[in-house]
Parts: structure tokens; C-alpha cells; sequence
């Protein structure tokens, strides 16, 4: 596999992170073996998954996968149960060729902010990096508009509906707590964040659904 680098896939305007034309249109230029992962890799977030998904047998939701190899990654660290979603048809047909020899894994073309899932189905739901391509805005990071707050809060919704009571979201980001937990907010849950690195902090926020 190749990690994708090149800047012809970076966008003149950050806005475009936030489109289904951008996330198609560039899986288009990559092959199936083409892999690009946001902030850290499963390697430097294994200590931390593995202390709060200690049932390797627990259903888990990746929203946004990507081509990322974070799903894969987990895989062959035992979690096999995984559904993978991404609403980009193409890198979800790349993915299939890529992980045929991983037949659990799960692949689906589905947007994060609509779900097609029963209520309260799943263990986990992991966001790695895709909250952050919806809030992709010109705007002030201090006061968001009400397109992106609702746009977040579609997926936030979603993210609660499909958990299970007792079940884990986690999320991954390099936006700060402050900028964060707003959208995250929520009478079900309590937010924990962890902070990562030294230079530059990437922040782990868990939430247990009571």
C-alpha cells in the first residue's frame, strides 16, 4: 500500500473537505491501494482503543473510513467486527478489493448524517478526522454558523440513535475542547478528553451513552 501525499488531491479551497464531489472525485485519482490517515495511526492509538474496547468481539461503527487503515489495522488486532461507512461509492468499492481477504469486514456507501441502521446496534462508533472535514468553514471557529452546527448535529444525533446504552463514541481530532465539546454536548453521555503528542496536540474525546 501506498499513503497518498501527493498535493494534487489537496484542495484550493478547504470548504471542498466538507463535499461529496471532493472525497469522489479524489478517490477517483487513487487506486485501491492508496491509504491516507488522519492524525495518527492505529499503531499510536492501540494502547488507548485497547483500554476502552476491551471486548474484541464488540460491533464497532467507523464513520467516514475512507481509505484509511485504521479498520484494517483493527482487524488484524482482532476486532472483527467492524462496519465500515463512507460516502464516496468509489473508495468503498476500493476498499472491498483491498480487504477481500478480511471477509467480516463490513463496507457500506452511507452518509454519517443518515444512517441505515436500527437504533442502538452498535458497541462503538469511531470518528477519526471525519467530524472535522464537515466543519471545513470560512467562517469564525468562535462562532460557527448554523449550517455547520446543524450539519455536526446530524451526525451527533445519529451517532446517539445507533449506540447502543453503555456503548462507547470515540473521537479523534485536532480540534481543542473548547471548539469541540459544543457539538458534542449531550444529557446521555459525559465527554472525557485526552490530549496526544508534544508539539502539536491531537485530542481523544471518549462518551459512554447512560
Amino acid at each position: 500500500m501506498v499513503a497518498s501525499t501527493s498535493l494534487d488531491v489537496v484542495p484550493d479551497d478547504p470548504t471542498a473537505y466538507k463535499t461529496q464531489e471532493y472525497w469522489e472525485q479524489r478517490y477517483q485519482q487513487e487506486d485501491a491501494g492508496t491509504t491516507f490517515d488522519w492524525f495518527k495511526t492505529y499503531a499510536e492509538l492501540k494502547p488507548l482503543l485497547n483500554a476502552v474496547i476491551p471486548s474484541k468481539g464488540a460491533r464497532i461503527l467507523m464513520l467516514g473510513c475512507g481509505n484509511s487503515t485504521l479498520g484494517e489495522d483493527m482487524y488484524d488486532d482482532g476486532y472483527k467486527n467492524i462496519v465500515n461507512i463512507d460516502y464516496s461509492s468509489t473508495v468503498i468499492n476500493n476498499m472491498k478489493v483491498r480487504c477481500a481477504d478480511k471477509p467480516e469486514l463490513t463496507w457500506l456507501e452511507m452518509d454519517i448524517r443518515d444512517l441505515k441502521f436500527d437504533n442502538e446496534s452498535f458497541d462503538v462508533v469511531i470518528d477519526k478526522g471525519t467530524m472535522d472535514a464537515l466543519m471545513c468553514d470560512r467562517g469564525d471557529v468562535w462562532d460557527p454558523s448554523e449550517e455547520l452546527i446543524q450539519e455536526v448535529k446530524r451526525e451527533v444525533d445519529e451517532v446517539e440513535r445507533v449506540l447502543k446504552v453503555g456503548g462507547l463514541f470515540l473521537y479523534i481530532t485536532f480540534g481543542q475542547p473548547h471548539f469541540r465539546k459544543r457539538h458534542l454536548a449531550r444529557d446521555c453521555w459525559d465527554i472525557e478528553v485526552k490530549t496526544l503528542g508534544d508539539a502539536f496536540h491531537y485530542f481523544f474525546y471518549t462518551m459512554i451513552k447512560h
